[in-house]
């Protein structure tokens, strides 16, 4: 960044103008400068709604930097140029620059065209002084600003934290602990410190930058990484940081600053005055136990026994371990004590302590480095003149203990080494051996050390003038070469049991390479011939087509399969070209499979041999699929007119029945010749059903070329025969009541034009609400009757309609009728019944409308209202046609008696 200056911040900025601009080519430096000060500037433009994310790129027009000096200072600059052109941008730039000189910033080397231009340095400088003027000069703790200030507030709120030591802007920052420290000072729900180790910087950083981030509303100014990769952090990158996190908790601390600023004042200067005696004691005493140390340390005259010389050794571990220690903490403690003093006068702006003569820090610390350089002198004395008087003693014995260990583990092995059992060795015993071999080797190199320390023993002998040097070089150099020929042993063997497992690895392979093979093949043969072999049942052409075109398929994957069985067989091949070539002692026959190539070779053949058998079943059935699809054909035309037909017939029928065309003679003149012409259709019957039969035979199940079954022909065939002989009927019945009763054709037109006219479905018959309405269209007055007339008589009302028609009658007389007119037993006589009856007992007129009365009277009040309508319907409805779906139905001729009769 470039140099700067300001009239009101010399005091604090004073360090920063010593700042070189050519640290800027430090990458690490300028990475960390670019995200801190991007980071650092999207914190104030995100209040605008807006951002940057080059911070040499987007401040060149000059825009964002006017909108970034409006939101931190609160105040409206200059409207901006919104051309595009050059020397709008640089309009806009000097705008900005101008409102930072109007703040008392004074610029030096920043000009705007070096800010259009993109000049990195430059940009970065500017930016960096922005963030001094706005962030970092309103800082005050204790008398002090700005840099100081922020620091000395840092060192406040960590101070009594673990491992944290804040001494500047760089280093001090490196292991995450201060961040850290900082958050769980004021918010130590966000943070558990305890958990943090210095060791782990990364995750201290990455903890301290994901909670401001996302508690704190601050925003991720640096990356864990570039701040631990670097040996030196930027200082201007970690200020900015740190500054975010004073103005996030500075506000809460200001009270609490104002009131304990007065009781800290009297309690430093008496805590400084007790540190300074506190120090002046301890170095005294420090030095005179230095003094008087020394000296002993010093003494190197040798003792002539080992006791003499373990003496020395237990004297110096217990200063070590008993005199030297607290010396050590006390030292400590003096230099806590000093810098803690020199820190808290600095912070007080109070003149630095300074220690009296010879009684400096650093006096104590040359004083104790020649002490530790003593120290260490001595002891490295005391172990090798324990450890020459040891050695003679034990090394001898030492030597001849291994070599008899050795020598005893050495007995039998170069037997071993040289049998050939794996010439006749399987794989599974070859691989054992090579486990063997391998755990051999093992032994072997655990011994290597033996042998080296026999070797280095004997030479630590010869050393130290050991008198009986000649035999131990002998039996050393003996062990040596039985160890170099035992290695020579295990390699060649490894070698041959290698080579055997290699060419026994070859043959399992192809086994089971074999085996793999063999095993899909054997089950595509095996399924082949039971599907070549397999009855199959089609009921169509289609069917039968896709069996063949399946067929084909599979035979066309015969080559193939061929192939593949060379291919298995040359497996088996290679194996027994292998073991003739090689002399492999092969015991039994592949471990994998049973599969033998012969099995595959006969299973083959059978294959073969059923593909043109099935081709000609495959044959012979689709012939009979052909004839059978003709026989479909032939009954589908012939059903596809008769079917129709007989539809057609049937609604013609029922139209004749309902429309009144000539008389009734007509119509039924008319009725015959259909009934001849149907009767003349019956050949055509006759030979679908020919036809059927064959389908039958063939057993055909379905025909896709008709939705007419035979079944559905009978049935239709049956039921024109019965329509036509049921119509006819009806309208010679027809004839014969107009002829009894006398009704001319005039009322007979009459009455059929009333019945067509109620009958709104159309199917011959009337409802009782039809029927009703259809009297009421004639002329009868029917109303409605609350009573109940059903238009039958019981038991009781019979014989009083009998009595009263003059009829003296006892039990067994009235038992006899009672037979004739309810032979059922229901309980009931119907008017029809009672006609019957009455028509058959009297024959005059009279008799017959005094019968009617009587009825009358007592089955429902004269046939009147609803229950004339009821009474009549009952009357004239014969057994057998009763209510469809709750309706009754009443025939035509029916209705023309009844009428008849009431008229």
């Amino acid at each position: 960044m470039d140099h700067y200056d300001s009239q009101q911040t010399n005091d604090y900025m004073q360090p920063e103008e010593d700042w070189d601009r050519d640290l800027l080519l430090d990458p690490a430096w300028e990475k960390q400068q670019r995200k801190t000060f991007t980071a650092w500037c999207n914190s104030h433009l995100r209040k605008a709604g807006t951002q940057i994310e080059n911070i040499e790129e987007d401040f060149r027009d000059g825009l964002k930097l006017m909108l970034l000096l409006e939101v931190i200072s609160g105040e409206r600059l200059a409207k901006p140029e919104r051309g595009k052109m050059r020397v709008h941008k640089i309009s806009n730039v000097n705008k900005a620059l101008d409102f930072i000189a109007s703040k008392g910033v004074k610029l030096v080397s920043i000009g705007a065209e070096e800010i259009v231009d993109g000049n990195v340095k430059m940009t970065l400088g500017m930016i960096w002084t922005i963030i001094l003027r706005f962030a970092i000069q309103d800082i005050s703790v204790e008398e002090t600003s700005a840099k100081e200030g922020l620091l000395l507030w840092c060192q406040r709120k960590t101070a009594p934290y673990k491992n944290v030591n804040i001494q500047n802007f760089h280093i001090s920052w490196k292991d995450g602990l201060g961040f850290c420290a900082l958050i769980h000072r004021h918010r130590p729900e966000l943070i558990d410190y305890g958990k943090l180790r210095k060791d782990d910087p990364l995750t201290n950083l990455n903890t301290a930058f994901d909670v401001a981030e996302k508690y704190l509303d601050i925003p991720k100014m640096l990356d864990a990484e570039d701040i631990v990769g670097t040996a030196r952090p930027d200082e201007k990158a970690i200020m900015t940081y740190v500054s975010s996190f004073y103005h996030a908790f500075s506000g809460a601390q200001k009270a609490e600053t104002a009131a304990n600023r007065i009781c800290k004042v009297l309690a430093v200067n008496q805590e400084n005055e007790q540190l300074m005696e506190d120090y002046e004691k301890l170095a005294s005493d420090l030095l005179e136990w230095i003094r008087r140390t020394i000296p002993w340390l010093e003494n190197r005259v040798p003792e002539n026994t080992m006791h003499a010389m373990q003496q020395k050794l237990e004297d110096f571990r217990d200063y070590r371990r008993l005199h030297k220690p607290p010396k050590v903490q006390e030292k400590c403690q003096l230099e806590i004590n000093f810098n803690t003093l020199q820190t808290k006068l600095r912070l007080s702006n109070r003149p630095a302590f300074m220690p009296s003569e010879g009684r400096m820090v650093s006096d104590i610390n040359n004083a104790w480095g020649c002490l530790e350089q003593v120290e260490k002198g001595y002891e490295e004395w005391l172990l090798n003149e324990i450890r020459r008087l040891e050695r003679l003693d034990h090394l001898a014995e030492k030597f001849r203990q291994k070599a008899s260990i050795h020598e005893a583990w050495t007995d039998g092995k170069e037997a071993m080494l040289r049998q050939k059992d794996y010439e006749t060795a399987t794989l599974s015993e070859i691989k054992a051996l090579l486990k063997k071999h391998e755990a051999f080797e093992s032994d072997l190199a655990a011994h290597q050390d033996r042998v080296e320390q026999i070797a280095a023993i004997a030479q630590e002998l010869n050393e130290l003038d050991y008198y009986d040097s000649p035999s131990v070089n002998a039996r050393c150099q003996k062990i040596c070469d039985q160890w170099d020929n035992l290695g020579a042993l295990t390699q060649k063997r490894r070698e041959a049991l290698e080579r055997t497992e290699k060419l026994l690895e070859t043959i399992d392979q192809l086994y089971l390479e074999y085996a793999k093979r063999a095993a899909p093949f054997n089950n595509w043969m095996e399924g082949a011939m039971e599907d070549l072999q397999d009855t199959f049942i089609v009921h169509t052409i289609e069917e039968i087509q896709g069996l063949t075109t399946a067929h084909e398929q599979f035979k066309a994957t015969l080559p193939d399969a061929d192939k593949e069985r060379l291919a298995i067989l040359g497996i088996h091949n290679e194996v027994s070209k292998i073991v003739q070539t090689y002399h492999v002692n092969m015991a039994g026959t592949n471990p994998y499979t049973t599969i033998t190539p012969q099995e595959i070779n006969g299973k083959w053949d059978h294959v073969r041999q059923l593909v043109p058998r099935r081709d000609q079943a495959l044959t012979e059935e689709h012939a009979r699929q052909q004839h059978n699809e003709r026989l479909r054909k032939q009954f589908g035309a012939q059903a596809n007119v008769i079917g129709p037909w007989i539809q057609t017939k049937m609604e013609e029928i029922g139209r004749i029945s309902i429309e009144m065309h000539g008389t009734l003679e007509d119509q039924l003149s008319h009725l015959r010749q259909y009934e001849k012409s149907i009767v003349n259709y019956k050949p055509k019957i006759d030979q679908l059903e020919g036809d059927h039969q064959l389908i039958q035979e063939a057993l055909i199940f379905d025909n896709k070329h008709t939705n007419y079954t035979m079944e559905h022909i009978r049935v239709g065939w049956e039921q024109l025969l019965t329509t036509i002989a049921r119509t006819i009927n009806e309208v010679e019945n027809q004839i014969l009541t107009r002829d009894a009763k006398g009704i001319s054709q005039e009322q007979m037109n009459e009455f059929r034009a009333s019945f067509n006219h109620f009958d709104r479905d159309h199917s011959g018959t009337l409802g009782p609400e039809e029927f009703k309405a259809c009297l009421i269209s004639l002329g009868y007055d029917i109303g409605n009757d609350p009573q109940k007339k059903t238009g039958m008589m019981d038991t009781d009302d019979f014989r009083a309609c009998l009595i009263s028609m003059g009829y003296n009658m006892g039990e067994a007389e009235f038992a006899r009728i009672m037979s004739i007119v309810d032979p059922n037993r229901l309980g009931v006589v119907t008017f029809q019944a009672f006609i019957d009856f009455m028509s058959r007992e009297t024959a005059d007129t009279d008799t017959a409308d005094q019968v009617m009365a009587s009825f009358k009277i007592l089955a429902g009040d004269k046939l009147q209202e609803g229950g004339k309508m009821q009474t009549a319907h009952a009357a004239f409805t014969p057994p057998g046609f009763a209510a469809v779906s709750g309706r009754a139905a009443l025939r035509l001729l029916d209705f023309a008696a009844f009428l008849t009769t009431l008229s």
